[in-house]
């Protein structure tokens, strides 16, 4: 019986570890993807210039959270989590920019009740100026049963409406759509007249980032979206795995066309899979100049 030559040994020995490896790999990388990167929670930190906004509000900080997608793979007590880090950032405005529950495998009256719980949460925000808006998730489930929930717990839904914030006799205005693959923006009624006849600036929340090229034409200054979930799983050299309709040009980050800026939030929750890879989960601490 012969023995191995010690080059064979060690191309014998090189293949098994690879193929231990690559073995550890495929069993590690979901458990990564699914415990770890999922809740490995990122502050992103942007200062965004305004050209109309009034000295007045310069300096206002404005947290963004999105796409929380409540019980569909999103725990409780990650959304506790994000509220308790918004609550540290100490920001004087939060929005919630849609996505509170999911299209699901459970009744449609358990997800209504997964609104509310969700809701409750998210009025633990300490900050006294909340508005939210509604996504696509929403919309399919039930709004009416998510902006009850919302609308309870002391968080106003902007749906193709708006209101003033007002400092020393200047205006800020926060307006919102209802959800584009629902055919439900009207920027007509969302935008007030006063941000085109007396050039008072307006930050629109609506869910789809992809309607950016519309809302450019309608005296926006800065719009704020959520909806991509930043592509949710990014392998190296590779396209995002998981870009949904209304969410495939503006992916995640800030953009501007025209007089818009546009900032895209990764959002917090999952959809198709509970997994996220080089695309962490985000709250927005925007600051404006």
């Amino acid at each position: 019986m012969g023995v191995a030559a010690p080059q064979q040994e060690k191309k014998l020995l090189s293949r098994r570890n690879f193929l231990k490896l690559s073995a550890l790999a495929a069993v590690g990388l979901p458990i990564y993807a699914g415990e770890i990167s999922r809740h490995e929670l990122s502050i992103e930190r942007r200062t965004i210039r305004l050209p109309r906004l009034p000295e007045v509000f310069q300096g206002l900080r404005i947290a963004q959270v999105s796409d929380l997608h409540y019980a569909n793979f999103t725990e409780p007590f990650f959304i506790r989590k994000v509220v308790r880090e918004v609550n540290r950032l100490k920001p004087d405005v939060v929005v919630y920019t849609g996505d509170y529950i999911s299209i699901g495998h459970w009744p449609t009256t358990q997800i209504d009740g997964f609104a509310y719980k969700c809701a409750e949460i998210l009025s633990e925000a300490e900050c006294p100026i909340r508005y939210s808006v509604l996504g696509n998730h929403d919309y399919a489930v039930n709004r009416w049963a998510v902006t009850d929930a919302l609308v309870t717990n002391n968080l106003p839904v902007l749906t193709n409406t708006n209101v003033p914030l007002e400092r020393d006799g200047k205006r800020l205005w926060f307006a919102g759509t209802g959800d584009a693959l629902s055919s439900d923006v009207h920027l007509d009624q969302a935008i007030p007249k006063a941000t085109r006849i007396d050039g008072e600036p307006v930050i629109l929340l609506s869910h789809e980032p992809d309607i950016l090229e519309t809302v450019a034409k309608a005296n926006v200054d800065l719009m704020l979206a959520g909806h991509t979930h930043g592509g949710q799983v990014r392998l190296p050299l590779l396209p995002p795995m998981f870009l949904p309709k209304y969410g495939i040009r503006y992916v995640e980050g800030l953009f501007q066309m025209g007089p818009t800026q546009l900032y895209v939030n990764r959002g917090i929750g999952t959809v198709n899979l509970p997994f996220r890879l080089n695309c962490p989960p985000e709250i927005t601490l925007i600051t404006l100049a």
